[in-house]
């Protein structure tokens, strides 16, 4: 029990950092296709899917929640503010959905869940992070999300790999079927 507790604790403290750090990145684009925050965000998907993977949904949630909370307050002071409220929003729902659909998928191929739920909450999270932080703002949103949402799905399948990786680290009833290929 201690271990999964510091597990889930270093969990929420990777997310938390992630959205932080994602969220001051967005600021900095790359071109008029891709902000940095694109190459940092999609490790918020891996920690949310190793956490459902390890935990169960339940405490992929309080990861979810936990990370939410420190994660924007956070921004508020480290990141534009609006940059802080869209990233909550969109952080939020497309994390829960993330959760959902992974929960569904669990006992298919191990890759599955986590890459399928991805791809369907990245498109999610896209969409409403761009749309609340930079419409009206002059600056070129939709091309940020359409390179965002292709950076997204690139390190979807790049991820694959660590998730595989640090799950197969831990033995736990939930990793049953993990080995199926």
């Amino acid at each position: 029990m201690i271990l999964n507790q510091k597990g889930l604790i270093a969990l929420i403290i990777g997310m938390a950092l992630v959205v932080v750090i994602s969220n001051i990145a967005v600021s900095f684009p790359i071109n008029d296709w891709l902000t940095w925050g694109a190459l940092t965000y999609p490790i918020a998907f891996l920690v949310t899917d190793m956490t459902n993977r390890l935990f169960g949904v339940s405490r992929a949630r309080t990861v979810v929640y936990a990370g939410f909370l420190i994660g924007v307050i956070l921004s508020l002071w480290a990141a534009d503010m609006r940059i802080a409220l869209a990233s909550g929003s969109a952080f939020l729902i497309a994390q829960l959905l993330d959760i959902t659909i992974f929960d569904k998928l669990r006992q298919k191929t191990w890759w599955k869940a986590p890459l399928i739920s991805t791809i369907i909450s990245s498109a999610v999270d896209t969409l409403l992070f761009f749309s609340i932080a930079f419409m009206a703002t002059g600056l070129p949103w939709v091309t940020w999300a359409i390179g965002d949402y292709g950076a997204k799905l690139a390190m979807a399948a790049i991820l694959l790999m660590p998730f595989r990786f640090f799950v197969s680290l831990v033995p736990t009833s939930s990793n049953k079927s993990f080995d199926q290929v």
